[in-house]
């Protein structure tokens, strides 16, 4: 019996390590097939799992303490009381700025109301007078832009200009112009079919 029980145990051995070794083989076979066909998407995935790994630290890192007495300690009460006088008093100041601003845009609105509202008058009463109501505001306008300006410019005269064609170009006639002309299509039934 010793000869089968012993000789059980040595056929076992080698039994084993064929075993052993070919499941090594199936095992490499499998990952080498495996990193073939998604290689590059586990390398992706590998880097971006590192990358939010070492965000996250980062910010884990920078965050105070979660220890409820070394965020009192660190700050004292009166700072943090003249801190948020501060933050008020900046706050007023920005608030009586925007104030002020809203107040002169308001007042400059009215003016040119008024100024709209005295124009209009203007053009009604020369219409009532019979006059021209154009020439008018012309007039008016250049009454109140000489008395805003504070120079005393003389208004400059228009250059003499020659005219870009002849005064007896008539784009209609045919005449003058370049070497296209529009002529009319002959009057008629149309020669569709």
């Amino acid at each position: 019996m010793e000869l089968g029980g012993g000789g059980g145990e040595a056929v076992a051995a080698p039994g084993s390590a064929a075993l052993g070794r070919g499941g090594l083989d199936v095992l490499q076979h499998t990952v080498g097939s495996l990193l073939s066909s998604y290689g590059w998407y586990i390398l992706l995935a590998a880097v971006a799992i590192y990358l939010l790994i070492q965000k996250l630290s980062q910010s884990l890192a920078s965050r105070p303490s979660s220890q409820p007495g070394a965020a009192d300690v660190a700050v004292e009460p009166e700072e943090v009381v003249r801190r948020q006088e501060a933050l008020a008093a900046a706050r007023l100041r920005m608030q009586e700025e925007l104030n002020a601003q809203a107040e002169r845009y308001k007042e400059k609105q009215r003016q040119l109301e008024e100024e709209k509202r005295r124009q209009k008058i203007a053009m009604w009463e020369s219409m009532q007078e019979g006059k021209s109501y154009k020439g008018n505001l012309k007039l008016n306008q250049q009454e109140v832009e000489s008395g805003a300006s504070t120079s005393a410019a003389v208004p400059k005269s228009k250059p003499n200009k020659k005219p870009l064609r002849g005064g007896g170009y008539n784009p209609l006639s045919g005449e003058g112009g370049g070497t296209c002309s529009w002529r009319p299509g002959r009057r008629g039934p149309s020669a569709g079919g």
